[in-house]
Parts: C-alpha cells; structure tokens; sequence
C-alpha cells in the first residue's frame, strides 16, 4: 500500500515540480512508515520510534563535517486544484507532509546531530522540531533559524501558474537572465549567494568531525547541492528534490573539498 502511494505522490510531484516550488496536495492519502523499531532515550515509556534505514554513510572524517539538508514536507497548495507557486509565503504543511516530516526526523534518529539548522517559515521549523525531537540527546540541541535559509522569494509571481507566468519567462528566469526577475521577488543568484552564507554560518558552529541538519527548501537545498555538485547556478532549476528528502554533503575544512554521499534520500 505504501508502494503505491508513494508511487502515485512520486508521479504527481514530478509532472508538477519542475523548477517550481508548488505542486498539488493530496489531504486523503496516507503513509505507513516501515522500518526497524527502538527506543530512544528521550521517548516516553509507552512509546516506540521508528528507525528507518537508508543509504550507507563512512565515518564523517575528522577535519570535515556533515550536513544532512532536508527539504520541508508536502504543503497545502494555496492555490487549490491549481499548481501554484508560493515561495516564500508561509503556507502549511498538508497532513501527509508532517508525516513525511516525522519520517525525515526518524531517519535522522540514528545520527548524532550536534545543531539543528531551519528556515524561518513554519513548514520548515516543524521539520526541525521532528528531527530535535527524535535525536537521543534532544534535550542538548537547540533549533537555530536563519533567515537566509528561507525559501527564493518568487515577488510578484507568488499565487500565479507557470501558465499564467509565461514558459518563456520561466525559462529565462531559471537559466539566471536576472531581467526577468519578478517585482518584489529574488533571482536565483542572489538566492543562492545568501544561502551559501547561512551554509558557511551554520558550518562555522558545527565541531570538526560532526554532522547537522538544515531543515528548509526545494531552492534552498538546490543551492547548496548545486555548489557541491560544481554545476552552475543556471542549471539547478533541474535538480530534483523530492518533499521531506534528506541530502548528505560533507565539507573538508581544510582541502574545501565537497562530497556529496547521496541526494534526494525520501525516507
């Protein structure tokens, strides 16, 4: 049953993505989350936390530290039945995405986080507070927000379809021509100049051989994974992140050298 729900969101989440941050929620479906079951200490003692398995990861390296970048999960389109973009608007997670946000946070169970990092917009603090809240040493982290963790501010578009927008200008704006870039919103260089300097704030706090989660968005997580990739920022419109998908980059403090283990992990 899983299989085919998740084959269905996956389908839906493809065809409507794109470079967009907006696709259509389906309130009704439901998700069984699979995996092995233990009991961690901060959990209640009625309560079993599922630990869910995923890509294998070495020893994070004593000079790097780790990021796991998750994307928030599944919202509730505030376009109705149409495919809108909403950026930076605050709107909600739908009910399967905070279940694709707990199953986020039960993957990251299993790794010692040293900090949470968040965007400031609610869909994204929820998910932060699932992975706090799932760590063995919740008590000892803290959910740091930064603003320039926040989602691309789509301005004058927000609300409108790619439709109503215009394909062209839409392919204009993804491949950087920062002359169509909406009134009141951002290009995706300035985008991504302000979320590498949250990235190189949130990696000065983290100890050397460490790891820390960055809960925010599909542009967000583009940014830092396009950098990492060594892409240019014209192309990272065509990355594919998948809702509440964990992404493992590790930074070399020393070389600079960036390895990405693994990208769009849907757990």
């Amino acid at each position: 049953m899983r299989q085919n729900v998740r084959a269905l969101s996956w389908i839906l989440h493809l065809l409507l993505l794109g470079s967009s941050d907006s696709f259509t929620t389906l309130q009704s479906r439901k998700t069984t989350l699979h995996g092995t079951t233990r009991r961690l200490p901060m959990a209640s003692d009625n309560e079993e936390v599922t630990v869910i398995a995923g890509p294998s990861l070495p020893e994070i390296p004593p000079m790097s530290k780790r990021l796991f970048l998750v994307r928030h999960g599944e919202v509730i389109n505030p376009g109705g039945d149409r495919p809108v973009f909403y950026g930076a608007l605050d709107v909600s997670l739908s009910p399967l995405g905070e279940q694709e946000a707990t199953a986020a946070g039960q993957y990251l169970s299993q790794f010692d986080l040293e900090h949470v990092f968040a965007s400031p917009l609610s869909r994204a603090i929820f998910g932060a507070e699932e992975v706090k809240r799932l760590q063995k040493r919740a008590d000892a982290l803290t959910i740091t927000i930064n603003d320039n963790f926040k989602e691309l501010d789509r301005g004058a578009w927000c609300g409108k379809t790619k439709a109503e927008i215009g394909p062209k200008e839409m392919d204009r704006f993804d491949a950087c021509d920062e002359s169509v870039t909406p009134e009141g919103g951002e290009s995706f260089p300035f985008l991504k100049a302000r979320v590498l300097k949250a990235r190189d704030e949130a990696l000065d706090k983290i100890s050397a051989g460490k790891a820390a989660a960055v809960v925010s968005h599909l542009q967000v997580t583009r940014s830092m994974l396009s950098e990492a990739n060594g892409l240019p920022t014209s192309a990272m419109a065509k990355l594919k992140i998948a809702t509440a998908s964990v992404t493992c980059i590790d930074y070399d403090m020393v070389t600079g050298t960036q390895t990405v283990h693994f990208e769009s992990f849907k757990p």
